[in-house]
């Protein structure tokens, strides 16, 4: 089982350059819990389909892996894969696939993986893969989960994974997670601590060539990324005896992040230099949600509230010296970013014409406002400011919508999910070049699903979206450390498509389960890097777009070869994007996007053991950065992985990891032309860099 990433394209860490450090980062492994819990039995691979077509699974399916948490039992489930919450307008209509006790999770900071993972496994009763639109949820298509728990005695679990790496970078010893829950016969509540530490670096040569290939300048480069992310987080859910259910929940985070680069230059480009250049960030966010859901008119209604806010402070530097004792360069850009959240949903459900209705409204309003200042040093040696031009400024959107969905049984085996509404939204935003515009967009879906044989489901979804557009790219902003600068855009619009996804679910029984999924996507207004008018170029509608692709996703089981305790993980996902070029006119993928995610998993549990081993391959490849005068890439071999655990040493479980075990290297190439609608290339730059092999210790336990 995977999980499928999250993309989050442009967060402006060290640009491409060194933001590709953050891809270096283990993620801790899976947790795999106290063999204590259950005994370990040889035991062949269950077939739990139903008749009905409904997979459902159960604590004893999972025996042999020793889970600790509900996360632990679904990262097993042959053939299923959790989508993350995607980055969406408002709450809207569920995005997950993942349903706990029917009901969607709330909030935005709360995911799947986070809520699943604070469940011990003594408090799950079955695990449910369901049809989406068969459920009252909307929104949901294809294969969802659905985790039925109950609340058990107060207990909770714990996790320590301390990493080193061999490429000089100061060991991660603060990754740890504490969570415990509880509840009795009306309530559970879950509270838990984490930090998410990172200790990544790199180093290698960049050589900078002509545009016939002739050496100009060559760099030996280190960088070294810190940074901490401790979260407190807690949810609290009530059930009266009338059937009304509250749910709260509450998250807040802190963020340190260090980011520094060194670069020692020498090449006719130059006189020999040395460069350097930090980034760093102080961050503090928090996230309060609930909900409360009651009978009323026949009907059920439940009324939604969050506010998010979120306070961010950049710090940026750049210093050259020179060895022929010029006067040094030097620049410091600061930006202050403060965001906030606020929404209001109503939704309101009620059966009748043969299926389930619900009539949803949501209020949100959404605000960024920042502050920047550039300096650079003069001939004497003082920081003096640079004027740049709206980089001061406030973004606000105002929206609202309302859609009705309607779910029902065409036949026992068809189900269907209708839903249809329209969104208004007033977009205002002051400082240079501000006005405020209004938008009316209609949206909805349908969705089929088809139980096409005993072990074959088969649905569809088309789609009508609108986009969720990113604040920061009203604002104009400068890179400092690769020379590149946004003016401000005033005129950016939501992107809307057309979304058609088709899905199909073979259950191959005592051999595993395979789902593989097509979608094509038809774009408006897609955001792209483009010229503005005026001068200068910034993110804004590059116009038509599409985008398709094909994903798989297998667990192949070896216990009816006769040879159990073996499983393997296959996860393939492969898009093809297109727009056209805002400056050349020429077609080409859209910037930075995800082309292509491999993950291939093996895993073997020794029967009548607490041992297993394990090792994996990843592989990520993304779509080229484009701007107006550069087109840059960053490409990393595919990354592999091993590793060996024991499910029970004193009621522990150990798992050592070891990464990128043959030390393989992180390349990228930046090409800047001179003119790039004539294809004249000023200058290439082509960097190779490793990492160094990476060692994990995860301990976890519970109490």
């Amino acid at each position: 089982m995977n999980i499928k990433p999250l993309i989050l394209a442009g967060t402006g860490m060290l640009s491409l350059w060194s933001g590709a450090a953050f891809a270096q980062e283990v993620s801790p492994p899976p947790p795999t819990p106290d063999a204590t819990s259950v005994p370990s039995p040889d035991a062949t691979a269950p077939d739990p389909l139903q008749a009905d077509g409904r997979r459902t699974f159960t604590p004893a399916d999972f025996v042999q892996f020793a889970p600790r948490t509900a996360l632990d039992m679904v990262r097993r489930i042959p053939g299923f894969s959790i989508d993350q919450v995607e980055s969406r307008r408002g709450l809207g209509q569920a995005t997950s696939n993942v349903l706990i006790n029917g009901e969607r999770i709330s909030g935005k900071s709360n995911g799947p993986v986070d809520a699943l993972s604070r469940i011990p496994a003594g408090n799950v009763i079955r695990l449910e893969i369901v049809d989406g639109a068969s459920l009252d949820v909307p929104g949901l298509s294809g294969q969802v989960l659905n985790a039925v728990t109950r609340a058990g005695r107060v207990s909770g679990q714990w996790r320590w994974s301390p990493q080193f790496r061999t490429s000089g970078t100061q060991a991660r010893l603060g990754s740890a997670e504490i969570s415990v829950a509880g509840g009795g016969a009306k309530t559970d509540w879950t509270l838990s601590l984490e930090n998410q530490a990172n200790r990544s670096g790199n180093a290698g040569t960049e050589y900078v060539t002509t545009g016939s290939g002739v050496l100009i300048d060559t760099r030996e480069e280190k960088g070294t990324y810190y940074g901490d992310r401790p979260i407190l987080s807690g949810a609290y859910t009530y059930r009266a005896d009338n059937g009304n259910i509250l749910n709260l929940n509450a998250e807040g985070q802190l963020y340190w992040f260090r980011g520094d680069e060194i670069s020692l230059r020498s090449g006719s480009i130059d006189v020999d230099r040395t460069r350097s250049f930090f980034e760093r960030e102080e961050e503090y966010n928090y996230e309060l949600g609930g909900d409360y859901e009651f009978a009323l008119l026949g009907g059920r209604l439940k009324l939604i509230g969050l506010r998010r806010y979120e306070n961010s402070k950049f710090r940026f530097g750049l210093d050259q010296l020179f060895a022929d004792g010029s006067p040094p360069d030097g620049e410091r850009y600061r930006q202050q970013a403060n965001e906030a959240e606020t929404i209001a949903r109503a939704e309101y459900s009620w059966t009748g014409l043969g299926g389930e209705f619900q009539l949803s409204a949501e209020a949100a309003k959404n605000i960024l406002d920042i502050e920047s200042d550039l300096e650079r040093l003069d001939g004497d040696g003082v920081y003096v400011p640079v004027a740049l031009d709206g980089s001061d400024d406030r973004v606000e959107e105002e929206r609202g919508e309302t859609l009705l969905s309607h779910s029902r049984a065409l036949s026992p085996a068809f189900q269907i999910q209708a839903v249809g509404g329209v969104e208004y939204s007033r977009l205002s935003q002051v400082g240079a070049g501000g006005q405020v515009r209004t938008f009316w967009r209609p949206k909805g879906s349908v969705s089929l699903d088809w139980d096409a044989g005993p072990r074959l489901d088969l649905s569809a979804k088309l789609e009508r979206k609108v986009g969720q557009l990113d604040f920061y790219d009203f604002i104009a902003g400068v890179n400092i450390n690769d020379d590149r600068e946004d003016v401000t855009n005033a005129n950016l619009v939501p992107p809307q498509s057309w979304l058609l996804e088709v899905e199909g679910t073979r259950d191959l029984g005592a051999f595993g389960s395979v789902t593989l999924s097509l979608f094509g996507e038809a774009i408006e207004d897609i955001v792209d890097q483009i010229p503005i008018d005026g001068g200068g170029e910034a993110p804004g509608n590059a116009g038509k777009a599409t985008r398709y692709g094909v994903e798989l996703d297998g667990t192949f089981l070896s216990e009816p070869l006769g040879w159990p305790g073996t499983r393997l993980e296959l996860y393939l996902n492969f898009r093809e994007t297109d727009v056209d070029d805002p400056l050349t006119g020429l077609g080409r993928p859209i910037s930075d996007e995800l082309q292509t995610d491999v993950e291939v998993s093996l895993r073997h549990d020794f029967a009548g053991s607490d041992w297993a081993v394990g090792g994996g391959v990843y592989y990520e490849q993304y779509s080229p950065y484009e701007r107006l005068t550069e087109r840059s890439i960053f490409t990393n071999a595919p990354f592999p992985e091993f590793f060996i655990e024991n499910k029970d040493v004193m009621g522990l479980t150990l798992r050592g990891t070891v990464g990128n075990a043959f030390d393989l290297e992180e390349n990228a190439f930046r090409t800047i032309y001179a003119d790039k609608e004539a294809g004249l290339i000023d200058r290439r730059e082509d960097r190779y860099r490793t990492f160094g092999t990476v060692f994990t210790l995860t301990i976890e336990g519970s109490f």
